[in-house]
């Protein structure tokens, strides 16, 4: 073997050996240069922008920065509802928001609103990463969107400017700002308020300014939105969980090569479990913070959370013969078999 012919063999052997190792540069060749926008409603360090955050550190990792995910936070471009249509118009690439802000495109995204379904987050995790909420996610692509993980929001309570809530009488006649979806709003007419539907980047003005009384919140939003200068109390009502959910535009998402794909899938598991364990570090903290900057916040006894179950009943009756009983059963079975497991 002559001495060129060597040091071409040993280069190639040295570059196979290389590629072999890192196994970076192959995967680099399918993936382009893009931008990504990903807006959210909450600040970069509410959970939700927290999660953000990671899902787009994970992304220029897993792709050799050749992916970068912007984060537009607080709201900038739009409430959910108009980021959801951007997305669907393939405007906007990714975001981060409740699945209840669907509920008016895909109608059975209603069962993880119904009221006091979920006693404990270890239940919806259980529910919303098996079948039942797959089988949702699924739903998703023919609206022109893609369900990548379920995140947390946490459990809703209600805030207001007038009295302390401890039974549901305490509810009555409140101005209470939710989102817009038909649920919330009957949940909340039917304890007694009367409930507004308004754009979250609204709702701090909106309070300020006396046009609503409160709104529902879980206390993550509450602190990360200083919704202690207009809000004196917080009632521990904890009546709807929320989670959150990535999702992608479906027009961005067909563009992808599948180890654009890939990088974009798994950076999503990993953020899922990093942010729900986030957030559920922070409620408490965030309790105590908002305690700290002056809010009085109280729980409410046993009797009076089931009286609030019962008035609700019918709404949840409602809702769930809109979703069809198959589907209901299906989640309720599933709730069966986190409870018992926890046993």
């Amino acid at each position: 073997m002559s001495i060129n012919h060597f040091k071409r063999s040993l280069i190639g052997t040295v570059a196979a050996a290389v590629l072999a190792c890192t196994g970076t540069a192959a995967l680099a060749a399918d993936i382009k240069d893009r931008n990504i926008k990903l807006p959210i409603v909450n600040q970069l360090d509410h959970p939700q922008g927290l999660g953000a955050k990671k899902f787009a550190d994970l992304v220029s990792a897993k792709s050799g920065g050749k992916m970068k995910v912007k984060v537009f936070p607080g709201g900038t471009l739009g409430g959910e509802q108009q980021v959801a249509s951007a997305m669907q118009g393939g405007t906007v690439e990714a975001s981060m928001m409740s699945p209840a802000q669907l509920v008016g495109m895909i109608k059975e995204f209603v069962l993880l609103d119904f009221p006091f379904a979920f006693a404990n987050e270890r239940e919806a995790d259980f529910v919303l990463d098996g079948p039942v909420g797959r089988k949702l996610m699924d739903k998703m692509p023919e609206k022109g969107l893609v369900g990548l993980a379920y995140m947390e929001q946490g459990y809703r309570s209600i805030t207001n400017s007038k009295r302390p809530i401890q039974k549901v009488e305490d509810i009555q006649g409140l101005k209470i700002r939710t989102i817009l979806n038909p649920l919330y709003i009957d949940m909340l007419n039917a304890l007694g308020a009367n409930a507004v539907p308004m754009p979250f980047p609204e709702l701090y003005t909106a309070m300020e300014s006396k046009a609503v009384d409160g709104q529902e919140n879980p206390y993550s939003t509450a602190e990360a939105s200083k919704f202690y200068e207009v809000q004196k109390y917080m009632s521990n009502t904890r009546h709807i969980y929320n989670p959150q959910m990535l999702l992608v535009s479906k027009k961005f998402w067909d563009g992808l090569s599948a180890d654009e794909k890939k990088v974009i899938q798994d950076a999503a598991v990993e953020t899922r479990d990093y942010q729900r364990k986030v957030a559920r570090e922070m409620s408490e903290k965030s309790r105590q913070a908002l305690i700290k900057n002056g809010m009085q916040i109280n729980d409410l006894a046993p009797a009076e959370l089931q009286r609030m179950r019962d008035k609700v009943q019918p709404v949840v009756a409602k809702y769930a013969a809109q979703v069809g009983e198959p589907l209901v059963k299906e989640f309720q079975a599933e709730l069966e078999k986190a409870r018992a497991a926890s046993k």
